[in-house]
């Protein structure tokens, strides 16, 4: 994230480098197009090679789910639980919004739409640097919820031991039909494809995963739907006089350990705030931070702090920038709310925290990441839902004037074959007015 109108604001600790993706779109490309001629021989080859991974069957069996859940501590199974209730009540309270439509044109005439689940989805739970275990909430609880009728969920596997207790334990909590231990392009493809022993072809992927999943899924578009593409995770806070910098440092931090290329920024009204931030950080990361190897370059390279002369300056600048994740810590948050439009997720006073959405609150952390909340949204109950639309005509008298429009339309653009589906109804009404049979 940078602040690229210099007349919105100045910098009080510029960012070191600017992220920019790696071009890894032929090595995926390479793998898909082997994976789709080569099936499960070329999965397992790839599961080798990146992994070292080969097990028999790459279907995780219920009495290796059961004996992950029975080695997990019952404690955290309690917390797992509590997150997926409230993951869960948000998803159903987001579906009651979505509703069927029937609309009466005109009389004999009705236009609707209908509200369908896609049939099946593959949700992918990253588990490289962290054995993530909200991932597999946040996707597939979500999905079932959303009426799916098949959940198929990708983890990747550890040599000797398969996926992590903790991460087969959410994923069967949350709901999944299947699950597989297998990671990487290999387990999007194998998801995408149907590709033997993976149970058939998914309609729809989705979830978080490194600069190759993400690749992946561009790639599998069209083949699949997709929910969107996200790059490294990031965050920014807007603070004005009433900040408390203490907690402005643990928020910038605390999302800055996903990655060592992931951006935190800091856009503030105050200079004293911004000053003692920086300090704070800086107190943070020198007396024994827990994941300081990862924060320190994060923040080092990627993390910024803006000053800003007012609070639409400071607006302008978040809006900008569209965070994936936008934290408030100011006074008049109902005006901030207002003003605000760009972001995947907002936390809206010093008692909101990115790490509550991430984990346990309720709202999805599937989200737009490089500045695309501009334009869309992150996963939700809706992505796994269609809204196909549908057209009765009762009585033939009333598609009379849309059959004229039709038929005119399409003689002005060339299209006569359409224009002849139109006034062949148009005819054989002006015949039944008449009385006259039809050959």
């Amino acid at each position: 994230m940078q602040l690229r109108d210099a007349s919105l604001g100045r910098y009080l600790k510029k960012p070191e480098q600017q992220y920019s993706q790696i071009d890894v779109s032929e090595t995926v490309s390479e793998i898909l197009a082997d994976i789709s001629t080569g099936g499960i021989d070329a999965v397992r080859r790839y599961s080798r090679q990146f992994d070292n991974w080969d097990p028999p069957s790459y279907r995780v069996a219920g009495t290796e789910v059961r004996e992950a859940q029975s080695a997990v501590e019952p404690r955290l199974v309690a917390q797992i639980d509590f997150a997926l209730e409230r993951i869960r009540s948000f998803a159903e309270a987001q579906k009651d919004c979505i509703q069927p439509l029937e609309h009466t044109a005109w009389q004999g005439m009705r236009l609707g739409h209908r509200i369908v689940p896609v049939r099946s989805a593959g949700c992918y739970v990253p588990g490289g640097v962290y054995p993530l275990i909200a991932s597999a909430l946040m996707t597939i609880a979500v999905a079932k919820v959303a009426g799916v009728e098949r959940v198929v969920a990708c983890a990747p596997a550890k040599p000797g031991r398969g996926v992590d207790p903790v991460q087969l334990t959410a994923m069967a909590r949350a709901g999944a039909d299947e699950i597989y231990a297998i990671g990487g392009i290999q387990a999007l493809a194998a998801m995408a494809y149907g590709v033997e022993g993976f149970g058939g072809a998914v309609d729809l992927l989705c979830g978080a995963g490194n600069a190759f999943v993400a690749e992946a899924k561009r790639q599998l578009f069209g083949t699949v739907g997709i929910d969107l593409l996200a790059g490294p995770t990031e965050v920014l806070l807007i603070a004005d006089e009433t900040a408390d910098p203490e907690l402005l440092a643990y928020d910038l931090l605390g999302q800055a350990e996903h990655g060592t290329n992931s951006p935190a920024a800091l856009v503030t009204v105050s200079e004293r705030i911004g000053a003692a931030t920086i300090k704070e950080i800086d107190r943070l990361l020198g007396s024994g931070y827990p994941t300081a190897d990862v924060v320190d370059a994060a923040w080092r390279d990627y993390g910024c702090v803006v000053l800003c002369d007012t609070r639409e300056s400071a607006a302008a600048v978040a809006d900008d920038m569209a965070p994936e994740h936008l934290e408030v810590h100011a006074a008049d948050l109902s005006w901030w709310h207002n003003k605000l439009r760009n972001y995947g997720t907002i936390f809206l006073g010093s008692d909101a925290t990115v790490a509550y959405s991430d984990k346990a609150i309720g709202t999805n952390h599937v989200l737009p990441t490089r500045a695309a909340a501009r334009y869309t949204s992150g996963l939700w109950v809706g992505s796994f839902l269609k809204t196909p639309t549908y057209q009765y005509v009762d009585d033939a008298h009333s598609a009379e004037g849309v059959a004229q429009a039709t038929a005119a339309i399409s003689d002005a653009e060339g299209m006569f074959g359409h224009a002849l589906t139109a006034t062949v109804r148009l005819g054989r009404l002006g015949s039944a007015v008449r009385g006259d049979d039809h050959v």
